[in-house]
């Protein structure tokens, strides 16, 4: 007898700014603001993308940062982000945090993103890198220097996640600053 998945459970955040746990994908139903990582892996100008598998609930086949996803109930952002950055790609690297901010995006079949989403970020020789991405999640992957990566933005944004154009809009350079728990809107809400 096979095992019977049962639905993630992760932090959403209540009018006061406390955590209560939600089905993820009932966040996704309603809107609820909930937390969620970031991860994005550079090499000098070279920014790393994923490409989500597409089987994923939303934005399937659309490319992506690094890494995105949501921590389990209980689970840290930082463990998350080291988790997924290992599940999704079949690599671990030493993370930093920056800073936690606020979005909205319509991300298609009537399911909405209200994240509050820590950002990270790493540091790699892209040549020196082994990625072992699981089909389940990602396509593929591939290396783009940020400014074209703006311009492709620009040009096609329907091949890009809500949130990847998002962040764009608001760190141009994708230098996210320093580190802090301070959540910060993004400005604008892009469907």
């Amino acid at each position: 007898m096979g095992m019977i998945e049962r639905p993630m459970v992760i932090p959403a955040v209540a009018a006061d700014g406390s955590l209560f746990p939600i089905e993820k994908l009932h966040a996704h139903i309603t809107g609820q603001l909930h937390l969620a990582i970031s991860v994005f892996v550079f090499d000098g100008d070279w920014v790393l993308l994923q490409r989500r598998a597409s089987g994923k609930y939303h934005c399937g086949g659309l490319w992506a940062n690094t890494c995105c996803s949501h921590p389990h109930w209980r689970e840290t952002v930082e463990a998350c982000a080291t988790r997924r950055l290992t599940e999704e790609l079949g690599v671990t690297l030493p993370l930093n945090r920056h800073l936690t901010v606020d979005y909205e995006a319509d991300v298609g079949g009537g399911l909405r993103e209200h994240e509050r989403v820590t950002l990270f970020s790493a540091s790699v020789d892209r040549n020196q890198m082994v990625l072992r991405p699981d089909p389940q999640e990602v396509a593929a992957t591939r290396w783009v220097r940020i400014n074209d990566l703006q311009r492709e933005v620009a040009q096609w944004p329907e091949h890009f996640t809500p949130w990847l154009r998002i962040y764009l809009l608001r760190f141009p350079d994708l230098a996210f600053g320093y580190p802090s728990d301070c959540p910060r809107q993004i400005a604008g809400d892009v469907r």
